[in-house]
């Protein structure tokens, strides 16, 4: 049997929550106590498994009736907003990771093919390179000039 940390256990809750809803609010103090865990452990998860990458958008709302606010995304849904969403939440950087879980979405979204993602894949690679922020800004900036390539594609096919 596989062992799971804590993350894991509440990236899994939170999936299950979204299984049957493309929408969900959460109390962060509430999910805290339902795992015995800090509050902050909770920020964690969604921050860095919650994200538009991996196919999910987050809003908060602080304050006595806060909430958090996950919403499954589907690229797909934002065929036109590419140019404007993707790039600005990637302009200061994006990790291989990252690059490796947008191609997927694009995939998945059927924007991209297998074989495409497979190419784009090993150029996201950038062997050679340092893990340095010259190439997290690199591979921002070649996701960017594909996601725009792909909005002009979906344009040129309207007409």
């Amino acid at each position: 049997m596989e062992n799971k940390n804590m993350s894991d256990i509440i990236e899994e809750h939170i999936k299950e929550l979204l299984a049957n809803e493309d929408i969900i609010e959460i109390k962060r103090a509430e999910l805290a106590n339902q795992f015995n865990c800090v509050p902050s452990q909770i920020n964690y998860v969604i921050n860095t498994r919650f994200t538009i990458p991996k196919g999910y958008r987050v809003e908060s709302k602080r304050g006595g009736g806060g909430y958090i606010r996950i919403v499954k995304v589907k690229l797909i849904q934002y065929k036109t907003k590419l140019c404007e969403e993707i790039p600005e939440m990637i302009s200061n950087g994006l990790t291989e990771s990252e690059a490796f879980a947008i191609l997927n979405e694009l995939h998945d979204n059927d924007i991209i093919t297998l074989r495409e993602r497979h190419l784009l894949q090993a150029a996201f690679k950038l062997n050679g390179i340092s893990r340095s922020s010259e190439e997290r800004l690199l591979r921002s900036n070649m996701m960017i000039a594909i996601i725009e390539r792909l909005t002009y594609k979906e344009r040129e096919e309207l007409r």
